[in-house]
């Protein structure tokens, strides 16, 4: 059975296409907050980590309006290191909170449409 990678674009239905594009793009902010989690990174290096690690290249501008926007809800926070020109951000607790909730949420969503165990 081939995978989502496997096939080419063309090949797939377009129901996959969408799909991928709301688990991947549509989501950036989770991807953000998992790879904050670890530690604080600078906006650029969220995108190149958010390619190698999850396998998607989000726009430059996407990320940064995710960033943006995650800051003014309060899931991460801008910290600087030094005498660094660089923006890093922090995920806070909310941020950690919301992870938990979405973690949640997925699993559960996830059980119950391919009745997986955990």
């Amino acid at each position: 059975m081939p995978t989502v990678k496997s096939l080419k674009e063309r090949d797939r239905p377009k129901a996959i296409g969408r799909l991928v594009n709301k688990l991947t793009k549509e989501m950036l902010w989770i991807y953000i907050l998992r790879l904050l989690q670890e530690r604080p990174h600078y906006g650029y290096e969220l995108k190149e980590l958010v390619s190698k690690r999850f396998g998607f290249s989000p726009a430059t501008v996407s990320g940064y309006a995710i960033i943006y926007r995650l800051v003014k809800d309060g899931l991460i926070e801008e910290q600087r290191k030094g005498d660094s020109p660089r923006k890093y951000y922090g995920i806070t607790e909310r941020g950690s909170q919301a992870m938990r909730e979405a973690k949640a949420f997925l699993i559960d969503t996830l059980n119950k449409v391919f009745d997986l165990t955990e």
